[in-house]
């Protein structure tokens, strides 16, 4: 039986990345440190969200949202699943085109992901 979850009212399901144990610089990060804001992808959104022209959020998705009002899904053994409200939401990511030497837009999504995992020691893009 293939169980899944539909978020109701204003709510997205996210898959929560992997959280990183160590930071670029090489410190260890304890098992209880808490970050204020976690990256995942988007698994399903509600109708409501889906019909909100003022929230741009779509199936797969990269956010970073805030998980103190997420509530966990226990589908799966890890608990990676959480329903969040929008407005926990803070960030979504986008692909940034830019034009390449023939004049064709490229897709450099790598390189920005790669300068954004730069600026938070909490991203796991970046596992070495």
């Amino acid at each position: 039986m293939d169980e899944f979850v539909e978020p109701l009212g204003p709510r997205i399901l996210i898959r929560k990345d992997q959280s990183r144990q160590q930071t670029k610089g090489g410190i260890l990060l304890p098992d209880q440190a808490e970050i204020p804001t976690i990256t995942g992808r988007v698994v399903e959104v509600s109708v409501e969200v889906e019909n909100d022209d003022e929230f741009p959020v779509a199936k797969y998705d990269k956010v970073l949202f805030h998980p103190k009002n997420a509530i966990p899904v226990d589908l799966e053994p890890n608990n990676v699943l959480f329903v969040v409200p929008v407005d926990d939401v803070v960030a979504v990511f986008r692909r940034a085109p830019r034009p390449s030497e023939d004049g064709e837009e490229t897709d450099e999504f790598d390189e920005l992901e790669d300068d954004i995992g730069g600026l938070s020691e909490y991203d796991d893009t970046d596992e070495a």
